[in-house]
């Protein structure tokens, strides 16, 4: 959808995934699409040359969300929220509706 904005998917992929789960690290992103680690990160590290990302340590691993003072960034998330709105249902619930925290303990199922 805009890829073509974006210039090509894996990009359109990782910021869908950061405005619905805030952050990520590029192999927990690689996983979810079932796409190379590799390409992950180079998007990742393109998107933060340009200011779009930043990243930082928690413990080995490097995890990446969208940098709070990028002047865009207000504009670029509507964007992708519109963006959201328009993907089917089955990739939405396939893509952007995992659990990123464990059940509590004793809750029903």
């Amino acid at each position: 959808m805009l890829e073509s904005l974006f210039g090509n998917l894996t990009v359109e992929k990782i910021l869908f995934y950061l405005q619905v789960y805030r952050q990520g690290y590029p192999k927990g992103i690689s996983r979810l699409f079932a796409t190379p680690v590799n390409g992950i990160q180079q998007q990742l590290r393109r998107l933060e040359e340009g200011g779009i990302v930043v990243s930082f340590l928690q413990g080995r691993t490097r995890i990446y969300q969208f940098n709070p003072r990028y002047p865009f960034l207000k504009e670029l998330k509507v964007l992708i929220d519109k963006a959201l709105e328009f993907l089917p249902e089955d990739e939405i619930k396939k893509y952007y509706r995992q659990r990123t925290r464990p059940r509590r303990a004793g809750k029903p199922l």
